[in-house]
């Protein structure tokens, strides 16, 4: 039975049959093509007996097995490799069909490869995962062709298991060595000139030429032989916390994953680089109700705990409740910290609703407010309208796009600055905002 299901036969001999098929139709009216029509059939027969033999003449001619990651990062190209075993003595043309998770919807997902006579090779491919979770691979099929083409032998090798799709750890790692090598400005991160200089101090120096005559420390300097001068670092252990909005408004899609993803994979390099810059990161998502809250800290262990943190969070579809989360910050948040919310507003009466609460985090806290442009509205904007009913899409379209840049100037208006971007740009505006707030020393 098991011989059965791996054994297939070729297009090409449906065609042969019914090519004698059709010479034995004819033979009834030209007796002289019979003999021919047997002969073709017992060549055929012949041929596909020489290729079974060859294709299954070993109990294990092929060996195939899948090598990945445990974890994948979403919306980044991950490998996924195939390695292949040829345990035939002569070269064979294989098909591979991988299972992948259903979450791709790949139905079509059929790779050739030629594999020289005992010989082992590798298949590489990259997906792009465009939501978190669990993502189930399973069986590795691999259709073996005999030399003849005739005959096709399936083999499945038992390949299940199991990998995480985690927010970009895969982009955070990107701005890590950037921030690290001092390179950010390659990622689109600006280079901002520091206004005066931070007040943590760090140590007392000799002077040498260059240094900020300002700094001079007359009291040292007049208990050594030279000028000694105060030397001052960045200053380090703000605390930075990443709030997200869970609810309704961020399951708008873009580019195949959700404002929610973006912002989580924004609050991921946020919190990298902040540690990298010696700051303290944390992490609070909430929706109606609080649902997370990580304390910022600078702990080796942080970063993880704010990938996995990150790695779980779904939404409800639920309207958030800004007063509740005033009262959580009020109560365990104690000391003056940057606040990054990512949210969004969708009209001006939608923000208006919410400035009472905004407002008294913003008392207490230095509250940056993240928030997201509309692209297709921006497509409308930018189209020319070749109809009355364009003409009033066009119209609706603008209105939208004015609330967007009146809700700006309704938070400076409030003294709270914002951002408002796409998706896209989110990670490097974001960024780049950090270090503006952070050199300008306003936390």
């Amino acid at each position: 039975m098991n011989f059965f299901k791996t054994f297939y036969l070729n297009n090409l001999v449906y065609y042969i049959a019914g090519s004698a098929a059709v010479v034995f139709v004819l033979s009834y009216f030209y007796p002289a093509l019979f003999r021919m029509g047997s002969l073709i059939l017992l060549l055929l027969a012949m041929a596909v007996f020489i290729d079974a033999v060859l294709v299954y003449s070993k109990k294990k001619g092929m060996e195939a097995g899948r090598i990945t990651g445990d974890r994948f990062s979403i919306g980044d190209e991950n490998k996924v490799v195939i390695r292949l075993d040829n345990k035939y003595a002569y070269p064979v043309r294989t098909s591979i069909i991988d299972e992948l998770p259903i979450q791709f919807q790949e139905r079509k997902w059929l790779k050739k490869i030629f594999l020289r006579g005992s010989s082992r090779q590798e298949l590489i491919y990259s997906l792009t995962p465009n939501t978190r979770g669990e993502y189930t691979f399973n069986d590795i099929n691999v259709y073996v062709h005999a030399p003849l083409q005739l005959v096709k032998r399936r083999y499945v090798f038992p390949a299940k298991q199991v990998v995480k799709v985690y927010p970009s750890y895969v982009q955070m790692r990107r701005y890590q060595l950037l921030a690290v090598s001092n390179r950010l400005q390659e990622a689109g991160v600006k280079r901002i000139r520091k206004i005066g200089h931070s007040m943590e101090f760090e140590q007392i120096k000799e002077y040498v030429r260059g240094d900020d005559y300002r700094t001079i420390n007359w009291k040292a300097t007049a208990r050594k032989d030279g000028l000694m001068v105060n030397n001052y670092t960045d200053e380090r252990s703000q605390q930075i916390y990443c709030m997200i909005n869970k609810g309704r408004v961020m399951k708008m899609p873009f580019q195949g994953m959700t404002l929610l993803d973006h912002a989580i994979n924004a609050s991921l390099v946020l919190c990298n680089v902040a540690l990298v810059k010696q700051d303290k990161a944390g992490i609070i998502t909430f929706e109606k109700n609080l649902d997370t809250f990580l304390p910022a800290d600078k702990k080796p262990i942080q970063m993880n705990l704010v990938l996995e943190t990150l790695y779980r969070q779904k939404t409800d579809f639920l309207e958030p409740d800004f007063e509740k989360l005033f009262s959580v910050i009020r109560n365990r948040v104690t000391n003056r910290s940057l606040l990054i919310l990512f949210t969004n507003f969708e009209s001006l009466e939608s923000l208006q609703r919410e400035m009472p609460a905004l407002k008294k985090i913003a008392r207490y806290h230095l509250l940056l407010i993240v928030f997201f442009e509309n692209t297709e509205l921006k497509y409308l904007v930018e189209s020319k309208a070749a109809s009355l009913e364009d003409i009033y899409i066009k119209t609706i379209a603008e209105k939208f796009a004015y609330e967007k840049r009146q809700m700006v100037k309704e938070l400076h208006k409030n003294g709270i600055p914002s951002i408002l971007t796409t998706p896209e740009n989110l990670t490097v505006n974001t960024v780049n905002k950090y270090l503006e707030l952070k050199t300008r020393m306003s936390i």
